[in-house]
């Protein structure tokens, strides 16, 4: 069951929120944001409803605040604020909806399911060949068991199963795998490619993927589903 941390400095409307979205929906409610971010650390939260009138601090301002610790959950912005420039500066500062009140509490409803639905879709299951990688959970399993790789190696390798069938060179490899690209070489690509091999493919009879002598490397093309 999905959980929902709902931040309302008004005591009726936030048991109207959790007594109506507790039907469906695992529910904390907060009428303040002091213990918003031990909450995060703590459960694993699929959205956050959050007003923007509280007492100690802006709602959209602590949201901002926590995308730029790397907070990624939904947020829906549920409040009084309704001038068009609100609405903007609530999506310019993190927010994945944005709804006034007074609200219909069935289209809260529907805006909250739609909201994590779409979340659900980014973060899928992909499958390639004998593969299954579990974006979630950010491991790959081959045979149903689960591959030991290190960061960079996931990496990697995920950068492959997302382009299947597409010849990567070497550069287009250090750009959207190694962080500081700068300073790698392009031997280092082949070192990391030739590890990574021998731990997905330790017989090398899978050649899942196949070096393209002067341009790059390919990742030979499978059943995809998701």
């Amino acid at each position: 069951m999905n959980t929902i941390l709902i931040v309302e400095d008004e005591p009726d409307i936030l048991e109207l929120l959790e007594y109506t979205l507790a039907k469906e929906y695992e529910v904390i409610g907060c009428l303040d944001t002091s213990r918003v971010v031990d909450i995060l650390d703590q459960e694993s939260i699929d959205l956050i409803l959050m007003d923007r009138n509280l007492p100690n601090v802006e709602g959209s301002v602590f949201i901002q605040e926590l995308r730029a610790k790397g907070y990624s959950q939904n947020v829906i912005y549920l409040t009084a604020k309704d001038a068009d420039e609100n609405i903007l500066e609530g999506f310019d500062r993190g927010g994945d909806d944005y709804i006034t009140k007074p609200f219909n509490i069935d289209i809260l409803k529907a805006r909250i399911k739609s909201v994590i639905n779409r979340t659900k879709k980014q973060h899928e299951v992909i499958k390639v060949r004998d593969i299954i990688y579990n974006a979630n959970q950010k491991k790959f399993a081959i045979d149903g068991e689960e591959i030991a790789l290190t960061h960079l190696e996931h990496d990697l390798l995920l950068e492959f199963v997302k382009n299947i069938d597409i010849l990567l060179s070497r550069d287009t490899l250090l750009e959207n795998v190694w962080e500081d690209s700068m300073d790698v070489k392009s031997k280092t690509v082949n070192v990391a490619i030739k590890r990574l091999k021998e731990k997905i493919d330790p017989l090398g009879v899978k050649e899942y993927i196949k070096s393209i002598r002067g341009e790059g490397y390919i990742f030979n093309k499978g059943t995809i589903s998701c």
